[in-house]
């Protein structure tokens, strides 16, 4: 998939009918992903793959497989937040995790390689960790690089 001014208009368009949709219910509309995954591709110059690939959503130069959850926080960051589940079952290399203002403008990224990832989503205790991979942003940061703004 290619990373276009076209698509860029797209989003903005649904960036500001996402905002609209929250006010008017105080329910997010569920493009969190998509927008994660364009602007991650956009200033990493990474290629996205087809919808659905299992595993992954990039690939850089290095030909790497990378997953990109995204991940809107309020101003008032407060512990709890949770990337999304990362599926160890799959092919990647690394994950990338895009944080967005309520607004999806994108703050900064973080990098974090597979064993990193799979020691931390494997270390025992927490059953939203073990059963469902979910690692807080917190920890997500801890086992990561920031890898924008550098």
């Amino acid at each position: 998939m290619l990373v276009s001014e076209e698509i860029e208009a797209l989003l903005t368009t649904a960036i500001d009918l996402a905002a609209k949709y929250k006010k008017l219910t105080g329910k997010p509309l569920g493009i969190t992903g998509e927008v994660a995954e364009f602007y991650a591709a956009k200033l990493l110059n990474l290629k996205l793959m087809g919808a659905r690939s299992p595993g992954y959503d990039a690939i850089d130069s290095d030909y790497r497989k990378i997953q990109i959850k995204g991940r809107c926080l309020p101003d008032k960051f407060k512990v709890g937040h949770r990337v999304g589940s990362i599926r160890l079952e799959h092919q990647w290399d690394s994950v990338i995790l895009v944080l967005m203002n309520e607004f999806f403008v994108v703050s900064e990224m973080w990098e974090a390689d597979r064993p990193m990832v799979e020691a931390a989503l494997l270390a025992p205790g927490s059953k939203s960790r073990n059963v469902r991979g979910a690692l807080s942003v917190s920890k997500f940061k801890q086992i990561s690089k920031r890898v924008w703004p550098v």
